[in-house]
């Protein structure tokens, strides 16, 4: 069995996952809470799984893009347990993982299509997201970039062809891009249960990260902003 850990945005989610079945599901979408609930939820999952660390065969984690002070959580944890119960770590780029989520949930909803494209979108601040563009078999077509939505955003892939937008950045997306034939779905919210298939393969697959160096794919740096106020008087 693999444990999932998908804090890259303001859902904070854990799941147990099988080769083909979600066994244990724990999650909150309060936001700024990965902190204070993430080693709580993993430790429940274990318990009443009746599974100990060192008993999984590998843990998952989210490597973004996505906020960086989630993903920093996220990957710490998985790190702490991948070191300490010696088992391998597996990095789940997290469109990917949305991808999956996305297409499983809503596949029978829009019947889709060879030439369907699908974007995953997470917000980036302001007018900012990251997404990638993947088509049906879950290939992707447009690599993760950091981008701000204009009129002519997705225009390089054929009007033909339907775009589902999904995911936290969807939103502010709706109001901006001229493009027709796209479908928003802006209810769309990431799961960790969404990475379990992702996983199952990399497992199979033996594409582990390396413990020591692996570190979250912020994509672009993270900026500080100044205080309000000068507490110091200066």
């Amino acid at each position: 069995m693999i444990l999932c850990i998908e804090t890259a945005t303001e859902m904070c989610s854990v799941a147990l996952c099988d080769d083909t079945n979600v066994i244990a599901l724990k999650e909150s979408d309060e936001g700024r809470s990965h902190a204070s609930l993430l080693t709580i939820f993993i430790r429940d999952i274990l318990l009443e799984s009746d599974i100990k660390a060192a008993g999984l065969d590998a843990v998952a984690v989210s490597k973004g893009p996505g906020s960086y002070t989630g993903l920093r959580i996220g990957v710490s944890a998985a790190k702490g347990i991948a070191y300490a119960a010696a088992i391998p770590l597996i990095g789940i780029d997290t469109t990917y993982s949305m991808f999956n989520g996305f297409y499983g949930i809503v596949k029978n909803r829009y019947n889709f299509k060879s030439d369907d494209l699908f974007c995953p979108v997470l917000d980036a601040r302001r007018m900012e997201v990251y997404s990638a563009v993947f088509n049906s078999d879950g290939k992707s077509i447009r690599n993760i970039r950091a981008e701000i939505m204009n009129n002519d955003s997705f225009s390089e892939f054929p009007g033909s062809s339907r775009l589902f937008l999904f995911g936290n950045g969807a939103e502010k997306c709706k109001n901006v891009i001229k493009r027709k034939n796209v479908v928003y779905e802006t209810e769309y919210r990431i799961s960790a249960t969404s990475m379990c298939k992702p996983a199952a393969e990399a497992f199979a697959g033996h594409h582990f990260e390396d413990v020591a160096y692996f570190e979250p794919f912020y994509l672009k740096d993270f900026l500080t902003s100044k205080p309000v106020k000068n507490v110091l008087g200066n």
